[in-house]
């Protein structure tokens, strides 16, 4: 496999991330779903979700705190566009679990709130 260099690094992930602030919405989203995919919760992303990437990764910007509509297991999150079409799924575990996104309990009920503290994406040098 290839080796990528950071500026090929840095495009690829500014490419990816860029897709979250296309459509003819305001913002992206990020989608708490359950096994059914029935969204749980949604936390929306500021416009443009993610800063410049450097050394290959994007950071976030400001991420709203998204309030659970339905109790339930989180199965995954989604990452989606200003019109709603994934762009990326993640995998969800608890905290200390490895997963992309790492929360405190996976089940949740009506009225609990998600907050996210950070999220980057990293394109890997090969």
């Amino acid at each position: 496999m290839p080796t990528l260099s950071t500026a090929a690094r840095n495009a690829a992930c500014d490419a990816v991330v860029d897709l979250i602030d296309g459509g003819s919405g305001s913002n992206g989203a990020i989608k708490f779903l359950d096994s059914s995919d029935t969204v749980l919760c949604t936390c929306n992303m500021s416009n443009p979700a993610f800063g410049s990437s450097s050394n290959g990764t994007a950071t976030a910007n400001s991420i709203s705190s998204g309030t659970v509509g339905t109790s339930g297991t989180i199965a995954k999150v989604s990452i989606r566009d200003t019109d709603d079409t994934e762009v990326m799924e993640c995998t969800i575990t608890v905290t200390g679990g490895g997963g992309e996104f790492e929360i405190g309990n996976l089940t949740v009920s009506s009225g609990d709130t998600i907050v996210i503290s950070s999220f980057t994406v990293t394109m890997p040098q090969s």
